[in-house]
């Protein structure tokens, strides 16, 4: 059904607005009499979906995060404090994202499923860790955890960023020196070797080296268009659940990095679950909520058969052990943790643990892709120059 915006009085004259869910702007002006409000404006609302809404920066929304956290710490009610923080937005977009939540948490809406609507701007573990403040009673504080994860996640891509900047200057130049000597440098050396040719004596590197540069030049285009359609292709199959699902599959099994990639995923459900556990949500809801802060699908279906195992009567670390996506030793710490019934305190430092290690290792692996791409630039052009030079140098021993 279409929703309505509506500007309304009540019967102190104080103005109310709101959103409406009805069939017709008849019956929303029915449902404004049976509630006591004398409309003033009424409109057919826009529907947050249907505006596909900018991406807001991590940091601006660990900033919104923690504003509120401390407006409702400081006991400022709920839509008193989105209406401060959303007439305090800079951007434009992230105002008319929080001016609509708090017209929709303002016409009874919980806030989690207010966030909901506006996926690009909310993720799934704030949707998620909101849900389960406001169900749990520790919103502050679950506000506050949000804050904390998406600072920590900025800081890790950023550091990310900075490191990968050179290698991928180098990728870049590296890639434009070495198109412009095989399409350029490369085909001025074709008639000296067209006798080499002729009489079978072209060394095959120079003979494959001089047939790629013929392509290049014949069928550039095609090479473009190949790569431009490929690109729209796996784009719009990555937004399908399918596509989702087949790239958190292929994160965690790639050579190197799916180690990182599963290890960062394990410690965000592993913190979530522990701060969910600290604050008194019970094991089922807390793992049904902290299997989606993960991040990872492959991931969270394995924590949704433990939560089903746990439904009767077994223990949580049998069935992650089973699913074999969890590390050994996490495994574990987990299988001690509930015998001393300390899981929530052990959760986190888990999540500590891992988060520690992994870092060290993207450190490492970043630290070694420069001298990587060097050695790969310097190679490519070592076979062009080597591949050009052979039969020069056999011509030359032969006269």
């Amino acid at each position: 059904m279409p929703e309505f915006a509506y500007v309304a009085r009540d019967q102190a004259g104080q103005k109310k607005t709101g959103v409406l869910t009805a069939n017709s702007q008849y019956d929303a002006l029915a449902q404004l009499d049976g509630m006591a409000l004398l409309p003033l404006e009424i409109k057919v609302a826009k529907d947050p979906r249907s505006v596909r809404t900018k991406r807001i920066s991590g940091q601006v929304m660990a900033n919104v995060y923690n504003q509120l956290a401390a407006l409702l710490r400081s006991g400022v009610p709920l839509l008193r404090a989105l209406t401060v923080i959303s007439q305090q937005a800079s951007k434009p977009a992230l105002k008319e994202v929080l001016t609509e939540v708090k017209l929709r948490v303002e016409d009874g809406e919980p806030l989690a499923v207010a966030m909901a609507r506006f996926p690009r701007v909310f993720s799934e573990m704030a949707i998620n860790m909101v849900r389960a403040g406001a169900e749990g009673g520790f919103l502050e504080d679950a506000l506050e955890r949000v804050a904390a994860f998406t600072e920590q996640q900025e800081d890790l891509k950023g550091r990310a960023t900075g490191a990968l900047a050179y290698p991928i200057f180098l990728a870049c130049v590296g890639t434009a020196v070495v198109s412009v000597l095989i399409i350029f440098f490369v085909p001025k050396f074709e008639p000296l070797f067209a006798t080499l040719r002729e009489r079978g004596q072209l060394p095959y590197a120079t003979d494959l080296l001089l047939n790629f540069s013929d392509f290049l030049q014949a069928y550039w285009w095609v090479l473009v268009a190949v790569l431009v359609l490929g690109f729209l292709s796996l784009a719009s199959f990555l937004r399908t659940e399918r596509g989702r699902y087949w790239l958190d599959w292929f994160k965690i099994n790639l050579p190197m990095l799916g180690g990182i990639f599963l290890n960062l995923a394990v410690a965000r459900f592993c913190r979530v679950l522990g701060t969910l556990l600290t604050n008194g949500v019970p094991i089922l809801r807390a793992l049904d909520i902290s299997s989606d802060a993960a991040g990872n699908r492959i991931l969270s279906a394995s924590i949704r058969r433990a939560s089903e195992n746990i439904s009767a009567g077994e223990k949580l670390a049998s069935p992650l052990a089973a699913s074999g996506h969890f590390p050994h030793e996490v495994v574990e710490m987990i299988s001690v943790a509930e015998e001393a019934n300390t899981l929530d305190r052990v959760m986190i430092q888990i999540a500590d643990n891992l988060e520690k290690v992994t870092f060290r290792r993207l450190d490492m692996l970043v630290r070694l892709l420069e001298p990587t791409m060097l050695l790969i630039m310097a190679g490519v052009v070592f076979f062009i120059v080597l591949a050009l030079m052979v039969p020069l140098l056999n011509s030359s021993g032969a006269v």
